[in-house]
């Protein structure tokens, strides 16, 4: 990867050079920690003093986490940052750049329709961008392979810094701790399922509807928010133990936790905060999107149980959901007690990277 974008073959004035161009108009790298950004062979970084460096990596990849008939191109643009600021703010850090990699299929550049998804993809990533002053530094661009069946392939890069030593992470937990969650959970699948019935309507018709209303709240899986500011005073104050995103789903992003601190875990189901478009589901469905969706893009850590948790932070609630216990032989994982006090062990149950998806379901669309 280059810190610059690059030119891999000599392109037309409207091909990849233009597009070069758009990038350095769109994303103008203003930042004290950003020396050298857009146009030289790499980018220049000054991380704070005191400071460690993070670095984050994404891809986006079209018929895998997006569908150009089901996604309004700035919810791709967003997606595609969001999802690595979302991993800098489960370790508490703060944001220094972000690297685009950025492959179209050729028709895209040569045609008006084109040039329009393109400019908006990159209005998406723009807003975002500087809602939490992130400067697009560099990156490469490219012309994806596959001829006309090419598709949109982006891989996003995120660099972040965060005092040495104080960085969070999921190896943290310890018996005794309470587990706590970050917003609602459910409501990026819950929105996805909704998307997936109404996918035979042009995109064209639903994308102007979608941006009127657009805000995090009313939009969890098209435009989810990042916690960056949550995961930074948890970080700054010293409250969590351990603490990741919830990009793959409750049961399997516990189950990371609770392997890399080689702990257990109960869960309190009616103690979970459900996300008000989750709660339109059946209840089967609805505790589905809570355990098992993914990509609400929360926070989950833990805390001892004698330190004082605020029930909210950075104006984003925090509800407690279960515990850390201690690890034994023949013992679950993770162990969900339903309203009844019933116990059962929950095994994990979200996204799986390497699976083969046969139909439009969320897995091809995360």
């Amino acid at each position: 990867m280059y810190a610059a974008f690059s030119v891999k073959t000599p392109p037309s004035p409207t091909g990849e050079l233009g597009l070069i161009e758009q990038i350095r108009q769109t994303f103008p790298a203003t930042s004290k920690a950003v020396t050298l950004g857009i146009g030289d062979d790499c980018a220049i970084l000054r991380p704070p003093s005191g400071c460690e460096v993070l670095v984050t990596t994404d891809f986006t990849l079209e018929g895998r986490h997006f569908r150009r008939d089901l996604h309004p191109p700035e919810s791709v643009g967003h997606r595609c940052l969001a999802r690595g600021l979302s991993d800098l703010a489960a370790m508490g850090a703060e944001p220094i750049a972000a690297f685009l990699s950025l492959a179209l299929p050729a028709a895209m550049l040569s045609s008006p329709a084109g040039r329009i998804w393109v400019a908006r993809f990159f209005d998406g990533l723009r807003a975002l961008a500087e809602l939490h002053s992130v400067p697009l530094a560099g990156g490469d661009t490219s012309e994806s392979p596959g001829g006309s069946h090419a598709n949109i392939l982006a891989d996003i890069v995120l660099i972040g810094s965060a005092p040495k030593g104080k960085a969070l992470r999921r190896s943290g937990a310890s018996p005794g701790d309470l587990l706590y969650v970050t917003g609602h959970l459910g409501g990026a699948h819950a929105e996805l399922t909704s998307l997936l019935k109404v996918r035979t309507k042009p995109a064209s018709k639903t994308t102007s509807k979608v941006l009127k209303v657009r805000t995090f709240e009313n939009h969890p899986h098209l435009f989810p928010e990042p916690r960056l500011d949550v995961g930074e005073a948890l970080q700054r104050r010293s409250l969590a133990t351990a603490c990741l995103d919830l990009s793959d789903g409750l049961s399997t992003d516990l189950a990371h936790l609770c392997r890399a601190s080689n702990v257990c875990a109960e869960i309190e189901q009616a103690a979970i905060p459900i996300h008000p478009q989750a709660r339109k589901l059946s209840p089967a469905a609805a505790l589905h999107a809570i355990l098992h969706g993914g990509e609400d893009y929360e926070l989950l850590f833990t805390a001892p149980a004698s330190t004082r948790i605020p029930s909210s932070l950075a104006g984003v609630p925090i509800t407690p959901i279960g515990s850390i216990t201690r690890k034994r032989a023949n013992q679950p994982l993770i162990t969900l007690i339903a309203p009844d006090d019933t116990r059962t062990p929950l095994e994990p149950g979200g996204w799986e990277h390497f699976s083969k998806p046969t139909k439009p379901t969320r897995k091809t669309t995360r």
